[in-house]
């Protein structure tokens, strides 16, 4: 498919922006940086760090072909400090392999729909919009929505609605779409959202915007096995982090957030036995977080920008474990004194580090 290079199909104000740089700056500064764009889009974010950190290179990943299109014209001034791959943000150690950059120092997720692929009728992702039934990321491979809505058997299409979508009125959903498929087959997104419109009961439907939103979600991040990629690129973006290097993370729903939580929170905290009294080396956490909890976004950005409404933003910084322990030998000697705490059996315990920042349940 050709791809026109004027203006592109979709209103792109990149969310959060100054958030993100001011998270990322110092990462952005150390000698070398490496900056990875997980989700380029329509190139906002990455152009932005161009433009202000001259010295920086950038590696843009996008699974939408026609997304690199566009963000390859709009950066285009930058020469040689950008590699833009067409890859799934789970292959980073791929990418960064094939580019020969053994780390990096400053990385971005912007997770979800791109304003793109929102805004293209054609690629069939809003349900406001009649167009076919599609919702590929990647047009130029894997199943399409309609696949998925017309061949999967009824107890996997609840699961995926249950799963993916949290959607409650699953069984009566399916039934609506297997009695439909029966007599023909379903392949828009108009007919999609009416059939589910009408399967949802009346009283449900007046509160919680269009009803087919969670139904489209869940097919959404089926076709596109969106949680999947997300799961093993969070734990790669990690490992590939310099010392001192920094990841920020936007999510826009619970189920994305969630794996970005538990991810990071792991990585927080100490994995050493609690009883011993000095810090065995490499026991420590290895992120420090930089937000309490996920952070929401003000009024005036979603004044500014409607589609910050739900984002929820996370940042970390990878400790420098060298000098960390080079500190603490200082300090201490060979181990370091673990901070004591009572307990409830009088005992001698320790707080583990990060424990208190990021609050187990907090949202």
């Amino acid at each position: 498919m050709g791809v026109d290079m004027g203006e592109p199909r979709g209103t792109h104000v990149p969310v959060l922006l100054e958030r993100c740089l001011e998270l990322l700056d110092p990462a952005l500064t150390l000698p070398g940086a490496v900056h990875v764009d997980f989700t380029l889009g329509l190139g906002g974010h990455a152009e932005a760090v161009l433009e202000r950190y001259p010295e920086v290179v950038l590696v843009g990943l996008d699974r939408d072909t026609e997304a690199l299109a566009h963000a390859r014209h709009r950066l285009i001034r930058f020469g040689d400090r950008v590699h833009l791959v067409h890859a799934v943000y789970d292959e980073l150690p791929r990418v960064l392999d094939e580019l020969g950059i053994p780390a990096i120092h400053s990385g971005l997720f912007d997770l979800g729909v791109s304003s793109l692929q929102l805004d293209e009728a054609d690629r069939g992702f809003a349900y406001a919009q009649d167009a076919p039934l599609d919702m590929r990321m990647d047009q130029s491979r894997g199943m399409t929505a309609e696949e998925v809505v017309n061949t999967y058997e009824p107890g996997d299409l609840v699961r995926v609605l249950r799963q993916y979508g949290e959607e409650k009125f699953a069984p009566r959903i399916v039934s609506s779409l297997v009695r439909e498929r029966a007599k023909s087959r379903i392949t828009s997104t108009a007919r999609l959202a009416e059939l589910v419109k009408d399967a949802i009961p009346a009283a449900a439907r007046r509160t919680g915007g269009n009803p087919a939103k969670r139904t489209f979600q869940a097919l959404r991040i089926e076709v596109n096995r969106e949680l999947e990629a997300l799961e093993g690129a969070v734990p790669a973006a990690l490992d590939a982090l310099a010392p001192r290097g920094r990841l920020v993370v936007m999510s826009y729903q619970s189920l994305e957030d969630r794996i970005v939580k538990r991810e990071l929170a792991a990585r927080s905290r100490s994995t050493g036995p609690v009883d011993l009294p000095v810090e065995l080396p490499g026991t420590g956490p290895s992120l420090r977080l930089l937000t309490r909890g996920s952070e929401l976004p003000s009024e005036a950005e979603v004044a500014a920008n409607p589609r910050a409404a739900s984002v929820k933003l996370r940042a970390v910084e990878r400790i420098d474990e060298q000098e960390q322990a080079s500190r603490f030998e200082k300090a201490f000697g060979a181990g370091r004194e673990r901070p004591r705490m009572s307990t409830t059996r009088g005992g001698r315990g320790r707080i583990r580090p990060g424990a208190n920042v990021e609050g187990e349940g907090r949202a």
